[in-house]
């Protein structure tokens, strides 16, 4: 669906030009493509959802992107919004004097960029409790969507995300980057390869649940609306730290809106330990509680395969012949040597990124699925989640990952899916 809206935008350009023909006119180098950069037409046309904290670094990146233009800006924030289309027409200033860039639109509301036929693909970059709702109406409007990690707030959610994403044949990058790092790519490949003989455990290091908050009102800042942010949540009256985009802190520890830092560094560690295991688009069978040997919880696989959170600089994958711990600038195996093996033509090579992103723009263009597919996310958010249901309920959880339900536990089960108010809702 998406490429029928850049054909018809594209047919549009063509329309447009072919109707200059009867008067005067100047071919422009913006339509030409100058040396280095693509003709307008053939450029990806990107808007940007959610443009603080992690979505500033996206809209930076697509900034000074040649192959694409940002034509629209979205945020409840009116500073924020505002900010950001100064720095997109000052980007583009050139190609406005000529008339061959209209401007950059600042949107509060996410639905008119998805009423726009002449943008492709979107960035979304909204805190948790907003990314199905905004991700969903994106695939119905054909756009290709980036989304950050984590990808869902409940279970219930990622598994609808990826019916819209294969229903409406959009291109969908989770933005769990790690896949795209070639030290978690090779730690990956020598635990898939058997380098450390049969996995026995996997440790993943990152923080714990989100939590209930109750915070005193304060005054809402000229600029926001807040109705908005909050969304889907339950209604709170206004607090800084509610809506704050501190990492460990904020919004990210609320329970309305985000699952903590088991959902957002675990989007990243614990997406890295199913690749790693080879439980893309599968999962655990079991989510053991905290007892008194263990503080933390236990995911069992399976195959065995036991998987404690805790206990490791990032992942730790233990076999019965070594080890390999990997995070970002770190890779260090048992022993010493086999971080420097070479993995074989004729063995298992996992798909290769260097640029989480740019790896995203070269799909929409070949119409292939990404390193961090949506079924990806999926799979691995889901992990996550069940690790909170586990914590905030104190219980084992059996778990059925190809009928994605829990088995024999009915209260736990109405966690899988959260109450949205109204009117904020997947459509």
């Amino acid at each position: 669906m998406s490429q029928t809206i850049r054909l018809s935008r594209r047919g549009f350009l063509k329309g447009a030009a072919a109707a200059a023909l009867v008067g005067p006119y100047v071919v422009t180098s913006g339509a030409l493509g100058a040396p280095g950069k693509p003709a307008a037409s053939n450029r990806l046309t990107v808007a940007h959802i959610g443009i603080g904290n992690q979505g500033s670094g996206h809209f930076g990146g697509m900034l000074g992107n040649r192959s694409a233009q940002i034509l629209a800006v979205c945020d409840v924030r009116k500073t924020v919004r505002d900010q950001r289309q100064k720095e997109v027409d000052a980007r583009y200033g050139q190609e406005r004097e000529s008339g061959e860039y209209q401007g950059c639109a600042a949107y509060n509301d996410y639905h008119e960029v998805m009423a726009r036929a002449d943008i492709d693909a979107v960035i979304i970059a909204v805190p948790d409790h907003w990314h199905a709702i905004v991700s969903c109406a994106a695939a119905r409007a054909g756009k290709d969507i980036y989304q950050e990690k984590p990808l869902t707030l409940d279970i219930h959610e990622a598994w609808t995300l990826v019916d819209y994403v294969r229903r409406y044949g959009v291109v969908f990058q989770t933005g769990s980057q790690q896949r795209s790092d070639t030290k978690f790519r090779h730690a990956c490949e020598l635990v898939r390869n058997g380098y450390i003989g049969k996995l026995q455990t996997v440790h993943v290091g990152v923080g714990g649940p989100s939590e209930e908050k109750y915070l005193p009102e304060e005054p809402i800042p000229p600029g926001l609306d807040w109705e908005v942010w909050q969304g889907p949540a339950p209604w709170k009256p206004h607090n800084s730290e509610r809506c704050s985009g501190n990492y460990g802190g904020g919004w990210r520890m609320i329970r309305d809106y985000s699952g903590g830092m088991m959902t957002d560094w675990g989007a990243h560690h614990f997406d890295i330990a199913q690749w790693g295991m080879g439980m893309d688009g599968n999962g655990p069978v079991e989510v053991l509680a905290p007892d008194k040997d263990n503080k933390q919880i236990r995911y069992r696989y399976a195959s065995g395969v036991v998987m404690y959170h805790g206990g490791a600089n990032g992942v730790l994958f233990t076999g019965t012949d070594g080890k390999v711990e990997v995070n970002r600038g770190h890779l260090k195996t048992w022993p010493d040597d086999l971080a420097r093996a070479t993995i074989g033509p004729n063995e298992t090579h996992l798909y290769a990124s260097n640029d989480h992103r740019g790896d995203w723009l070269h799909c929409i263009k070949t119409r292939s699925r990404p390193i961090c597919d949506i079924e990806v996310g999926a799979s691995s958010i889901t992990v996550c989640h069940l690790g909170n249901l586990c914590y905030w309920l104190g219980r084992n959880i059996k778990w059925d990952p190809v009928k994605k339900e829990i088995i024999g536990d009915a209260e736990a089960s109405r966690w899988l899916d959260r109450p949205k108010r109204a009117p904020y809702r997947i459509a």
